[in-house]
């Protein structure tokens, strides 16, 4: 084996290790890809749904809206959701949605 094969064989051990993040009553999308969001969402509300979580927030964010038309649109689909709206004032406000599981 060379120096070559050695940084190939490196290079392939070192994938990052996925992360578990706990399933709680909050989700935060800020340190999530736009591209990520969508499936994100549907596991988060498995998870929640599976552990028994029934009202939620999910913060998007304020920005132009993008994140949140997302989300509510997901949220719509759902049959799980009974609802959801704009968080109140000191819980983010429209940056942030509420939603409450059957």
């Amino acid at each position: 084996m060379n120096d070559e094969d050695d940084d190939v064989q490196n290079a392939a051990a070192w994938e990052p290790a996925p992360v578990e993040v706990p399933v709680t009553d909050v989700l935060d999308l800020h340190s999530f890809r736009p591209a990520e969001v969508s499936d994100l969402v549907r596991e988060y509300l498995d998870a929640a749904y599976e552990k028994g979580l029934f009202q939620l927030r999910i913060i998007h964010g304020r920005g132009v809206g993008v994140q949140r038309q997302t989300v509510r649109m997901l949220l719509g689909r759902d049959p799980r959701v009974v609802a959801f709206g704009d968080a109140p004032a000191e819980a983010g406000g429209w940056g942030a949605t509420w939603v409450t599981l059957r």
